[in-house]
């Protein structure tokens, strides 16, 4: 319903690629105009008043003809110059340890696995696999659950491992606890899904797993080792290039020491977009540097509805609503698609 009502609202960015003297380059986005942000109005149809009043604060480029005008008055520009520069350091934290949802959504983000066959896959793991001289033996733990509760002793057992395995750099002070959103909806009967002995290695126990449960294994493990590991520092540059009543902007970061994503990261890829977010930022730049302008385009976009459900997102949507239980979200995703209730595209 939501995507079938949304009217789409036409927009424009204007990128620009600068250099500076010594040829770097840096793209950066048009981000102020008269000490106004550029910003996308927020209703496709805005009253006139809802729309002046929008206007007091913010700058809207609406139309091909007013990105024209600002593309062509940019170009007869050669002022151009580093307003402001700024650095900040920031820590990303790890992930918390799997729960039944959040394995399910990894699991078919990651692995493109369906949450049934990640459920009867986990189930294997948890019943058990002869793993030759040791017998037959359960590699995790049980993965019908929504606590991301911790045992102390596997957490000073992962302790130690990071410290062995990566270094005391890699270790926290302290080990780390995680709270959960829905916390009135959680039962806390198990604990969450981790491997049950920090002995079985992925390597350990490849030759004894197929490859789809040595897959869905690792995962669950590199998950488990990275909740306890030290955060990501990061370094994020934020340029502003500015000329008469135009500023554009460019940010990029950098990782001043990986931490637990050195084992595990949930992005799958970095998002490197064109509007001048996620970008190398040349070192050496300094305040009131001149720069020039090497390369202008407008952009036309147009503001697009929620997306379509994907298995995984539906989940997460369930879970954030209080629908449905652990041992359920597998079945509820099945029925839906057997019974033909959805389609999938």
């Amino acid at each position: 319903d939501d995507i079938e009502k949304f009217i789409a609202t036409e927009y424009w960015s204007i990128v620009a690629v600068f250099t500076t003297e010594k040829g770097e380059e840096l793209r950066a986005k048009l981000y102020e105009v008269n000490g106004k942000q550029i910003k996308v109005p927020p209703k496709p149809q805005m009253t006139d008043e809802d729309w002046d009043e929008f206007l007091k604060t913010n700058f809207a480029i609406t139309k091909v003809e007013l990105a024209n005008q600002i593309a062509d008055t940019l170009r007869s520009k050669d002022n151009f110059y580093i307003s402001d520069l700024t650095k900040k350091e920031s820590r990303k934290n790890p992930y918390p340890p799997f729960i039944t949802s959040s394995l399910q959504v990894e699991a078919s983000r990651k692995l493109r696995f369906r949450p049934r066959r990640t459920m009867m896959l986990a189930q294997q793991l948890y019943e058990g696999i002869d793993l030759g001289a040791e017998g037959t033996t359960g590699l995790i733990t049980y993965m019908r659950t929504d606590s991301t509760r911790l045992s102390e002793d596997v957490v000073s057992e992962a302790r130690n491992f990071i410290n062995e395995k990566y270094g005391g750099q890699y270790l926290p002070e302290k080990p780390k606890t995680y709270e959960q959103k829905n916390k009135k909806n959680v039962q806390d009967a198990h604990e969450a899904v981790r491997p049950t002995s920090l002995k079985y290695t992925p390597e350990f126990v490849k030759e004894f797993l197929d490859e789809t449960q040595f897959k869905l294994y690792e995962l669950i493990w590199k998950r488990f080792i990275a909740c306890q590991m030290e955060s990501a520092r990061l370094e994020t540059t934020t340029v502003s290039i500015a000329s008469d009543e135009f500023v554009f902007r460019s940010s990029g970061t950098t990782i001043l020491f990986d931490g637990y994503m050195t084992l595990y990261d949930e992005e799958m890829e970095e998002k490197d977009d064109q509007n001048g977010n996620g970008l190398l930022i040349p070192a050496g730049l300094e305040i009131n540097q001149k720069m020039k302008l090497k390369e202008l385009n407008p952009n036309q976009h147009f503001t697009k509805p929620p997306p379509r459900f994907t298995e995984s997102s539906l989940i997460k949507e369930l879970e954030s609503n209080g629908i449905g239980r652990p041992s359920t979200y597998a079945m509820i995703m099945g029925t839906i698609i057997d019974r033909k209730y959805v389609e999938q595209i």
